[in-house]
């Protein structure tokens, strides 16, 4: 606000977060039943945008079969002593951009 006495002024800044995108995309791993199967991929930037893993159309969520870590800009999955039925596409999503594995 600019205030000279018999007038006054205002204006507003608004501002949107840019969109993150992904730069270190996701990468198949091979593993043996009963082991970890760990999945990472970078972003551009710390984001507050909702990021969502998913193994085919089913989201996932940390519980005590995957952890889901954010460390930065970096994502990861670790799915834990992982099974026959576990195997298929993993991806991960952020915004408009995605990645599968």
């Amino acid at each position: 606000t600019c205030d000279t006495g018999d007038q006054q002024s205002t204006a507003a800044v608004h501002l949107k977060e840019p969109a993150a995108t992904i730069v270190e995309r996701l990468k198949d791993v091979n593993t043996y039943e009963g082991e970890d199967a760990v999945f990472e991929c970078r972003l551009s930037r710390e984001t507050a945008q909702d990021a969502q893993w998913f193994l085919g159309d089913v989201p996932l969520q940390s519980n005590e079969m995957n952890e889901i870590r954010v460390q930065g800009t970096r994502h990861s999955l670790i799915l834990r002593k992982v099974t026959l039925e576990d195997c298929g596409s993993i991806s991960f999503r952020v915004g408009q951009h995605s990645s599968a594995a």
